[in-house]
């Protein structure tokens, strides 16, 4: 209860350093639209594609909020009107956002939460960009040669010599590390590190930690020789990509509707595992990359 207490007062105090920050940048630049994103790499890309793609098909001026926060910032800023769009997954809107059971079927999932958020938020979930990015329970490589493991139930048996390092809302949410633990009996040597996203591959690279939680997406793995484990069991919910937008910011601007709704099925899972690789493997400016894509999609023109 004290945690809960704790956490709830910490994002209130975030909200209101956001919202004065926020009121800044809209005054600097005379925005008509606050995109966010949360805080982590392919979050940066997508909402600077969103951001890109409002500002050349319309005539709209967009504020960017990156690394605004986790999945509850990002949502309470929405609700309360401090920012107006930013990407969500569907599996999370639907565990961590709305605490409800997870579901295997995507369409269901989709319908379900677009359905929630609409009646008890007024807000519009609109269709995905066309990937998905479920949780990705990721170890060495070497490791996965030497004991022959390729899922999740097969290395539960070497997980009580290992140590893990997990994000802090993974260790938190439902659909993450407690009902996985649950559903496979997961257990490890000590309790997993609370760990930065940032710096995870490289605890795993340097043995630091054994397993790590990371993004299906993420353009590191394949070029470190990380593996990722199968969920054998399908525990995690689909992760389709779909942004959120307020209603009332779409009845005021009607052209926004259709800029947002032309990114729809344009990205694929490996066109964003290479858009991630450019920025975090190649150090390239995301403006450059997402300017890039966009053109690579004809997605220029209004």
């Amino acid at each position: 209860m004290k945690r809960f207490l704790a956490l709830c007062f910490l994002t209130f105090a975030l909200l209101l350093v956001i919202a004065g920050c926020t009121g800044n940048i809209n005054s600097n630049n005379d925005a008509n639209i606050v995109v966010a994103s949360k805080d982590f790499t392919e979050q940066d890309i997508l909402g600077e594609l969103l951001a890109q793609q409002i500002e050349a098909t319309t005539n709209l001026k967009v504020a960017r909020r990156p690394r605004l926060g986790g999945s509850f910032v990002c949502h309470n800023a929405i609700k309360a009107g401090i920012i107006d769009a930013y990407i969500e997954y569907t599996g999370t809107a639907l565990t961590a956002i709305l605490k409800q059971k997870p579901v295997n079927n995507s369409k269901e999932v989709y319908e379900k939460i677009k359905q929630i958020y609409a009646q008890q938020f007024n807000l519009e979930v609109m269709p995905s960009l066309g990937f998905e990015n479920t949780f990705a329970m990721i170890i060495r490589g070497e490791d996965a040669k030497r004991n022959n493991i390729q899922t999740l139930s097969e290395a539960t048996q070497y997980t009580p010599q290992w140590r893990g390092g997990f994000g802090y809302e993974f260790l938190e949410r439902e659909d993450g590390f407690p009902g996985l633990a649950k559903a496979y009996d997961l257990r490890f040597a000590k309790p997993p590190q609370i760990m930065d996203l940032g710096l995870i591959y490289r605890a795993l690279i340097q043995k630091q930690v054994d397993m790590v939680a990371g993004n299906s997406t993420d353009g590191q793995i394949s070029r470190l020789g990380l593996v990722v484990l199968k969920d054998d069991k399908h525990y995690f919910p689909p992760y389709e990509t779909v942004p959120i937008v307020r209603q009332e910011i779409l009845k005021k601007y009607p052209q926004l509707r259709t800029a947002i709704a032309s990114l729809a099925g344009k990205i694929s899972a490996d066109e964003m595992r290479q858009l991630n690789y450019l920025v975090e493997g190649e150090l390239r400016d995301i403006k450059d990359v997402v300017q890039e894509f966009r053109k690579s999609k004809g997605l220029n023109n209004s």
